[in-house]
């Protein structure tokens, strides 16, 4: 593993990083966290803002240039935007329901599946990931903590159906 590519790339790249790290992260808090909480408010905003801000850097990101500069995954910022917006709004006027089904979206859509393609050899988180030695455990723990994710998310689903 070497942060060589990613701190020789572009800027809108490391900006973009920057913010679907700590998104990917506090996301996956966030669901396996109490809902409604004022810290799952607070955590929310923060997650809402670093998905936007994620989106947003993505339209300066030209590397895979179909159309004009850009490519079919900058459909995904725009979905990003107008679900983070539709999120926000259902929150407000008290529909969780369908704020839960946005945010869950944005979350496995916008960050897990999108995330996957970054891994795609030739991609800058590819080598930045799988360049060196300890790439093998680095997966290890990606398996081993996607998996633990999935206990802790199926166990509390089996908690909420009980109650």
């Amino acid at each position: 593993m070497t942060l060589e590519p990613l701190l020789d790339a572009p800027f809108a790249v490391q900006i973009h990083v920057a913010a679907v790290t700590p998104a990917a992260l506090l996301g996956a808090y966030i669901l396996l966290r109490p809902k409604g909480t004022p810290l799952h408010r607070l955590l929310g905003r923060i997650w809402m803002a670093l998905m936007v801000m994620t989106a947003i850097s993505s339209f300066f990101i030209h590397e895979l240039d179909l159309f004009y500069g850009f490519s079919t995954i900058h459909l995904l910022s725009i979905a990003t935007l107008v679900g983070s917006w539709n999120a926000i709004a259902a929150a407000r006027r008290g529909d969780i329901r369908l704020h839960k089904r946005i945010v869950a979206g944005l979350y496995f859509g916008g960050i897990v599946l999108a995330g996957l393609f970054t891994f795609v050899p030739g991609r800058i988180m590819h080598a930045v990931i799988f360049t060196g030695a300890e790439w093998p455990a680095v997966l290890a723990a990606a398996v081993i903590g996607s998996i633990l994710i999935a206990i802790a998310l199926r166990r509390r689903r089996g908690r909420l159906i009980a109650r």
